[in-house]
């Protein structure tokens, strides 16, 4: 049997999943590692603790698995987006990786829209300039640490650190790419325009392969380390985003995904270029050769549900620990208990800003309604609630702009493994929630892409349809629907109340 290998570098760790040829999951193994934050709205990362947690997951299925490493007939990347690694001249990491989250570039943003254009820049990238993105990250550094700025000679993404490490080859995709405010998504290629413009040389940037074509192979000195061939190919792969589309099978027109990781996302394959007037939703290339998609991103999702967690259920992870079960599992069992709409609490869920619908770094998280009546359970679920009603935001663009959407939601990441959480995404939706035999979505979706560079199957789409099955389905329940949309009118007029303060807020 042949095997093929994902690599997920993800903002809590790096995941690395090995399946066979048939599509079956034989190991999964993750390793994780800090995230950084020196001041409010900042975040970043070491690139080599991605590296040194890549080296020690891939040798670990392995060795859980007791499979030669000779069978391993492809290895494909995926990760989070647009974050921004700088290298020197000998290629070694000269400041910290700034990652997705981070929200220090606001005046970058404003900057790049003054030089190029707010409207130049939409029309090039299909996107707003947005704090997360890497081009502002790139101006930060150039304007307040200069003479770091002086010994750029290379600047990467977060899964391509990794490829340069395995491979030393500086490469990229189109989807990752496409989160970069400085590529063409049309015509999917670098925007020469936007570079001379802001004054990036286009040297400072990997060359850019559709999701499926091989970037190079495994160094000598690696494969020794991991136990791997040499003749290991690795292949471009995608942003987390795209490679968890194809993972959850998004692609073909009319599918879309619900994913609730650290991030929430709502995803939908497009044949072509279809993009948002008023600039709410992402339009990228997909890491299908030739395709693209749109997306709505709330940057607080899975990682609102997290800092609750952390901040106020040290109880529930007491309890967990000596059940010995994931401390969500009590949490949700508590929010079951409390009817829909949390009796009048509503949370808004941007604890770092937010993206889409608004893309405003100043947006915060509220508790809106609370009163002595609430408890903690009432909370846990507000905050669910919030968090669903959120992503409903970015469904409701969808629909807007009369995109293809199927009868059907494909659920995953974190919440979509809460049998509770899928039936609340089906409720508030108004669609039926389905989740697959495989719930490993961008790493599960990097390995089908190397099966399809490495000629092991034929193409994405026919991959997809032997590989990935269905297992479980969540009905929309009308009754309950018609409950959760009550809150909801309350909820989407929320941020436009608060907007001002929010920015007024950040004054002081």
């Amino acid at each position: 049997m042949e095997y093929l290998i994902g690599i997920d570098i993800g903002t809590t760790g790096v995941k690395t999943v090995l399946i066979d040829i048939k599509g079956k999951l034989k190991e999964t193994h993750t390793v994780e590692y800090p995230l950084i934050t020196p001041k409010p709205g900042w975040a970043e990362q070491n690139p080599d603790d991605w590296w040194n947690a890549t080296l020690k997951s891939i040798r670990a299925i392995l060795k859980k698995t007791d499979i030669d490493g000779q069978k391993i007939k492809g290895i494909g990347l995926t990760g989070q987006m647009h974050g921004a690694v700088f290298l020197d001249e000998k290629y070694n990491v000269i400041h910290p990786a700034i990652l997705w989250c981070d929200q220090r570039t606001a005046k970058e943003c404003e900057e790049i829209n003054e030089i190029v254009g707010k409207d130049k820049i939409f029309e090039i990238t299909c996107n707003p300039v947005l704090t997360g993105f890497q081009a502002p990250k790139i101006l930060w550094l150039r304007k307040n640490k200069p003479e770091i700025y002086k010994k750029v000679k290379k600047i990467l993404l977060p899964k391509d650190y990794i490829r340069f490490c395995l491979t030393g080859e500086f490469a990229t995709d189109v989807s990752d790419a496409s989160g970069t405010s400085l590529f063409d998504v049309k015509n999917r290629k670098w925007s020469e325009e936007i570079l001379e413009k802001i004054n990036i040389p286009e040297e400072f940037l990997p060359k850019v392969y559709e999701g499926t074509e091989i970037t190079g192979y495994i160094k000598k000195e690696v494969a020794k380390l991991m136990g791997l061939s040499e003749k290991t190919p690795v292949v471009a792969g995608g942003g987390d985003q795209a490679a968890g589309g194809v993972g959850n099978g998004i692609v073909e027109e009319g599918s879309v995904s619900i994913t609730i990781g650290t991030s929430g996302v709502v995803f939908a394959h497009s044949e072509k270029v279809i993009v948002d007037p008023k600039g709410r939703l992402h339009t990228f290339c997909h890491a299908v050769p030739g395709k693209w998609h749109l997306m709505g991103v709330m940057l607080s999702a899975g990682g609102s549900f997290r800092w609750l967690r952390d901040t106020l259920c040290e109880e529930e992870k007491k309890e967990a620990k000596k059940k010995k079960i994931d401390p969500y599992e009590i949490m949700t069992e508590k929010a079951k208990n409390i009817p829909v709409g949390s009796e009048g609490l509503i949370f808004l869920p941007y604890l770092t800003g937010e993206r889409c619908p608004y893309p405003d770094p100043y947006a915060r998280g509220v508790f809106f309604g609370l009163s002595l009546k609430h408890t903690k359970a009432h909370i846990i679920r507000s905050v669910m609630e919030g968090i669903t009603f959120g992503l409903r935001d970015s469904v409701e663009i969808m629909k807007e702009m009369n995109l293809p959407i199927g009868e059907k939601f494909i659920a995953s990441g974190g919440g979509g493994k809460s049998d509770f959480w899928c039936q609340m995404m089906a409720d508030i939706f108004g669609k039926n929630v389905v989740r697959l035999t495989c719930q490993e979505g961008a790493p599960f979706g990097a390995a089908i892409l190397s099966g399809v560079g490495t000629g092991i199957f034929k193409d994405v789409k026919s991959a997809c349809k032997e590989l990935i099955k269905e297992k479980d389905l969540f009905k929309f329940n009308k009754e309950e629907g018609k409950k959760y949309e009550k809150f909801y009118r309350i909820y989407k007029q929320l941020y436009y109340s608060l907007k001002d303060l929010f920015r007024e807020m950040q004054k002081f």
